[in-house]
């Protein structure tokens, strides 16, 4: 099937502000996980943090919100200061969601 099919689709993320070595990674994970989503965090090396997941437009979106804050009583922990998001068509090629 392909992603049209599914109403799968791909979004990554570049967040930058103090965003490593504060847990940031792990709260992503532990967000995408609970919305059911696949794909990946990882540390760049200009400072900034990659997130690359997998889901609905809808599931992608309230990751979006959690990413930028926009939703009350959450504490994400570090300091963003901007995100851009590029969204593209799912591989289907990932499984979980892992902290690189």
């Amino acid at each position: 099937m392909s992603s049209e099919q599914t109403g799968t689709v791909r979004s990554t993320w570049f967040v930058r502000g103090r965003v490593q070595g504060v847990g940031f990674r792990w709260w992503t994970r532990a967000r995408a996980l609970e919305i059911g989503l696949v794909g990946h965090a990882r540390n760049m090396d200009d400072g900034r943090v990659e997130v690359v997941a997998e889901g609905t437009r809808e599931e992608l979106d309230r990751l979006d919100a959690l990413l930028r804050e926009e939703v009350s009583g959450t504490a994400r922990p570090g300091r963003v200061t901007a995100v851009g998001r590029v969204d593209q068509d799912a591989r289907g090629d990932v499984a979980g969601f892992v902290e690189k």
